[in-house]
């Protein structure tokens, strides 16, 4: 054994402390920002596709009662530090104020495959602020269903790690990991994005839709994730809703 080895999933560096959140005015209605659960919802070829057995049914017996099976990180979901870090929480750890609050949405035109860079995130507005949600809109989320929805754009890693040192608490993208697209990965890949993320505290919400119409607005948002006991993500309802500056 190596002195000063780190042992996989271990080193998690905690939440970062925030700033106490502004009073906010609302200038529109709440809108969902989250992908219909139902086996058509996005999700990774890597997993089972989500099924729904109808087990009682309306008139052969007197009530309806589904079955659901799907993975936690199928359609919209939140993914907490456990996705990595085994001394992470799971969602029984997290604290609400982490999954709603204020932030921004940044309209970020991509191509199949693009990795963002920094300069385009350090170019976007609003400007964010420390404690803030961001929201990226690339226009993915209007290809879910198709092919080229399995060819989605993701971050680079400056741009992850320049997110954590801005202080946001979560990052939500419109496909599915901001890490690098699964057919570009080489021999090795050890997920640096989620790493630069989750190992600060930011969570990271993926899949998520409906938000397109609000760039460059800062926004209220409410990340509904499931209280899933030590669980590395959680299905969310997502909603938002426009705010003054």
């Amino acid at each position: 054994m190596c002195e000063g080895c780190v042992t996989p999933g271990s080193g998690w560096r905690g939440f970062m402390d925030l700033p106490k959140p502004r009073p906010l005015t609302a200038t529109g209605d709440w809108v969902d920002l989250s992908h219909p659960v139902n086996p058509q919802m996005p999700c990774a070829s890597i997993f089972p596709t989500p099924s729904f057995t109808k087990l009682r049914e309306v008139p052969k017996d007197p009530f309806n009662v589904t079955e659901i099976r799907l993975v936690a990180h199928a359609g919209t979901h939140v993914d907490s530090p456990r996705h990595y870090y085994n001394d992470a929480p799971g969602f029984e750890g997290i604290p609400l104020e982490r999954l709603c609050g204020e932030g921004v949405v940044w309209h970020l035109p991509q191509t199949p495959n693009a990795v963002i860079p920094l300069e385009q995130l350090q170019r976007a507005t609003p400007v964010l602020r420390p404690g803030d949600i961001l929201a990226i809109d690339t226009g993915w989320a209007a290809k879910a269903g198709t092919e080229e929805y399995e060819h989605h754009p993701s971050l680079s890693v400056e741009a992850a790690e320049w997110l954590a040192a801005q202080r946001i608490k979560l990052f939500a993208c419109d496909f599915a990991t901001p890490d690098l697209v699964y057919h570009l990965r080489q021999p090795g890949f050890n997920w640096p994005v989620h790493h630069a993320l989750l190992g600060n505290g930011v969570l990271v919400c993926e899949h998520l839709t409906g938000h397109a119409p609000f760039a460059g607005r800062r926004m209220e948002f409410v990340f509904g994730a499931l209280n899933a006991t030590e669980c590395d993500g959680a299905p969310a309802r997502v909603m938002a809703r426009p705010v003054a500056d």
